[in-house]
């Protein structure tokens, strides 16, 4: 049977859905991970990272399961890793994407309040005429 993540001394629940949170679904994934990447998680120190990830690897070896070689060079195919270009294009998109929807958002604001205020400007300058002798 193949494990889970949850089968790790020290990942319960929590742990589970925090690291499933940042695409660390799968033992393997885990064993693989960096000690840097997992620390970033909240609820993870260094030496906790250290202690999960080693303990992932002692799972996958006592299972008889190997984790998938790490392959540097390929970046083709369906489960290719983006290079640091391709990353960079993903981050610029998201940037302009939420930029456009915060103009959009301040423009649908500013059209829902452009009547308003009008009234009260209009009272003012009706009790100014009326000071002046005008109705």
């Amino acid at each position: 049977m193949k494990p889970e993540i949850i089968d790790i001394p020290g990942i319960g629940p929590a742990a589970a859905a925090a690291l499933a949170e940042h695409r660390i679904k799968s033992v393997a994934s885990l064993s693989e991970a960096t000690i840097e990447r997992i620390s970033a998680i909240p609820g993870f120190s260094e030496a906790r990272a250290a202690g999960v990830i080693a303990a992932a690897a002692e799972l996958l070896a006592t299972s008889g399961i190997t984790p998938p070689a790490k392959d540097k060079g390929a970046t083709s195919g369906k489960n290719s890793t983006a290079t640091g270009k391709d990353k960079k294009d993903k981050k610029d998109k998201k940037d302009k994407k939420d930029k456009k929807d915060k103009k959009d958002k301040k423009d649908k604001k500013d059209k829902k309040n452009k009547g308003k205020g009008k009234g009260k400007n209009k009272k003012k300058n009706k009790n100014k005429d009326k000071k002046k002798g005008k109705k």
